[in-house]
């Protein structure tokens, strides 16, 4: 009875190929990241004993979060039944049933939502390893688009999708990075009130999929992309070249989201024979929020990653939990439904770190001590979540503002913080709360050009003059394309009756920017005089 499958009745058209061509197809299939297809049944009858074995285990297909804590859209997680369906067509030997009944899955060549507005291929291409350890490489494409544009979806396509594990694209609004550069933590020069508030994540395998109604974000002229990409070397070398298509939109964004970092990496000093080592951090949230998607990061010596949200009544509410963590399927994963969390509540990241011997995915053979750092074998203690205010009477910059005053209390040396508290305190009209926080972020960094041309507006509003053109000043030293820090140097040479200087300044932002409006009147306004 085993043999026929009549015992059992599974067949592979009736019963398991549903499962297969959901789960399994849309990574195995022909010129997809999976090591083999699954798109026929002779395919999946090839690999079946192996099929039933990773599904038993819950190997495949991979999904980490622990069941119950977060109720997550896409979720790949094959229930108790699919499981034991599959395990019983194996067993009855693979019964094809009624294949004329069923149509293979087909996974288009071309771009899967349709015609694009602008494609764009990487400036470079890569050279991909033969072998060794994972590389993080990052891609600049530069779109020259003629006028800003609202973006309502991307998608990107690798050259060759099997020796990309993932990727994320940053977006640099002033094109200061025109390079590609190894390294796995990217930061690009930005004003600290545009803030940052879309995942803009991929795995090969994954659905492509447009922004919620209302989620656009802007693409300006002068912005680039960079798409901060982790490879794994496939045993021959190979290139990479990888195109991003873009979607527009006539819908302005409607919601405003915002990226909460929660992040411990100074606390990462792990000694060598260590299993359970605990990193910690915390948020708690100024008003009503909505909790959209998160993303969890660690590298290969961790183990339990937790993340919850403690409300004021002192109730837990789950956000994520990951309890046998594995940076090769990390993922963002986003909610069936927003998680509501009020106002006062306390978001933790709590992640658990293996460093002994015992843990097979630990880089060092012995282990040795462990700190933060962007190679893959060091450590990282970062958690990501997409919130919004509840209340569209909201702005996301309250968020911005409790962050950095955490921050900045957790870790006085925190420069990214003391930036934001400045830049708000200058949005607000407030310069003379503005000048210490500013003083403060360029003496920690003393290379940032933004921080300098923010210090220099206070300044400049408090009084201090010659001090906030000495500011502009350093701002150009470092980039001497930054329109907004010469216009405010030129309207110092102005006030300081260095009329001459101060229209040469302008006139360079022009022959850059031929548009510049500012520049325009302010020109035509010394010119009058």
């Amino acid at each position: 009875m085993l043999a026929s499958g009549v015992c059992f009745g599974q067949t592979f058209a009736g019963n398991v190929a549903p499962i297969i061509y959901t789960q399994c197809a849309p990574c195995h299939h022909l010129g997809g990241p999976g090591p083999f297809p699954l798109t026929s049944y002779e395919d999946v009858r090839r690999h079946a004993r192996q099929i039933a074995d990773v599904t038993r285990s819950r190997y495949m297909p991979p999904w980490l979060p622990d069941q119950g804590h977060g109720d997550f859209a896409h979720e790949l997680r094959l229930s108790d039944a699919q499981i034991q369906t599959i395990a019983k067509w194996v067993a009855a030997n693979d019964p094809p049933g009624d294949l004329a009944s069923i149509a293979a899955p087909s996974f288009d060549s071309g771009w899967t939502l349709g015609k694009p507005d602008v494609v764009v291929t990487a400036s470079h291409p890569f050279t991909v390893p033969a072998n060794g350890t994972d590389v993080y490489w990052n891609f600049i494409f530069a779109p020259h688009v003629a006028q800003s544009h609202y973006i309502r979806a991307i998608e990107i396509r690798p050259r060759n999708a099997k020796l990309i594990h993932h990727a994320n694209i940053i977006v640099d609004r002033f094109g200061t990075i025109t390079q590609p550069f190894p390294g796995m933590d990217v930061s690009v020069p930005r004003n600290p009130l545009d803030l940052d508030g879309h995942f803009l994540f991929f795995k090969p395998g994954a659905i492509s999929e447009p922004e919620p109604d209302g989620f656009s974000w802007r693409l300006d002229p002068s912005t680039t992309l960079i798409l901060n990409t982790h490879m794994q070397p496939s045993g021959k070398v190979e290139i990479e070249q990888p195109t991003v298509a873009l979607y527009f939109t006539d819908q302005h964004p409607k919601f405003a989201p915002y990226l909460l970092q929660l992040e411990n990496d100074d606390a990462l000093n792990i000694p060598a024979g260590v299993s359970d080592f605990v990193v910690s951090d915390d948020f708690k949230l100024p008003i009503d929020t909505k909790v959209l998607a998160v993303y969890p990061h660690a590298h290969y010596l961790g183990k339990l990653l937790e993340a919850y949200a403690t409300l004021p009544d002192g109730t837990r509410k789950w956000l994520i939990r990951i309890p046998d963590w594995d940076p090769n399927w990390q993922s963002v994963y986003r909610y069936q439904t927003p998680v509501l969390l009020p106002a006062g509540s306390v978001i933790a990241m709590h992640y658990h770190y293996d460093n002994s011997a015992a843990n097979p995915r630990n880089p060092n053979h012995p282990p040795k001590r462990v700190e933060a750092g962007n190679r893959a074998t060091d450590e990282m203690a970062h958690l990501w979540l997409q919130i919004m205010p509840a209340s569209p009477q909201e702005s996301r910059r309250v968020y911005a503002e409790a962050w950095a005053k955490q921050e900045v209390a957790k870790n006085p040396r925190n420069y990214a913080a003391d930036v934001t508290m400045g830049a708000l305190a200058l949005a607000r009209f407030n310069a003379l709360d503005a000048v210490k926080p500013l003083h403060d972020a360029v003496t920690l960094n003393p290379g940032d050009a933004i921080a300098h041309n923010l210090y220099g507006t206070a300044l400049e509003a408090t009084g201090r003059n010659s001090e906030a053109r000495h500011e502009f000043e350093a701002a150009l030293q470092i980039q001497p394309d930054f329109a907004n820090a010469r216009f405010n140097f030129a309207h110092s040479l102005a006030k300081a009756g260095k009329k001459a200087e101060a229209i040469e300044n302008l006139q360079m932002i022009l022959k850059k920017y031929p548009d510049d409006a500012a520049a325009k009147g302010f020109l035509g306004e010394l010119s009058e005089h």
